[in-house]
């Protein structure tokens, strides 16, 4: 199922770096150095947006990916490309290098006690218990 999409998405981003997809509620997240910069669900990619690329997102016809909570459709900063970047690397690279930058500045918003707790809560867990 999303394995030939994500095939497809390794050739797409030949040029831009690496990408790793994981399995995540039913699809996948796409990462890049660690970094969610998109997700698959239902054979579509979503990459991510923010107030700063959303408007290129949505000049170009793109849509939201949306989910239902509590009877609602919410929609989320997760975007689809163009038809054509599915086509080439050449028009995919610019759309993954938006995406890529709002997911850095999100993680640069993000409070650094947040991010030191988070990685401290981490290496505790990693930590053996001494005999």
């Amino acid at each position: 199922m999303h394995e030939d999409l994500i095939a497809h998405l390794h050739d797409l981003s030949a040029g831009f770096g690496a990408l790793d997809a994981r399995r995540m509620f039913g699809g996948h997240g796409v990462y890049r150095d660690g970094t969610m910069i998109g997700l698959l669900s239902d054979e579509t990619l979503y990459l991510k947006t923010d107030e700063q690329t959303l408007p290129r997102f949505q000049t170009a016809g793109c849509s939201p990916f949306m989910y239902a909570r509590r009877g609602e459709t919410v929609p989320t900063s997760y975007w689809t490309v163009p038809e054509e970047a599915m086509e080439s690397p050449q028009e995919m690279r610019p759309w993954l290098a938006l995406a890529w930058e709002a997911a850095l500045r999100k993680a640069a918003k993000k409070p650094a006690k947040k991010r030191a707790a988070k990685k401290g809560a981490k290496k505790v867990a990693k930590k053996k218990p001494r005999a």
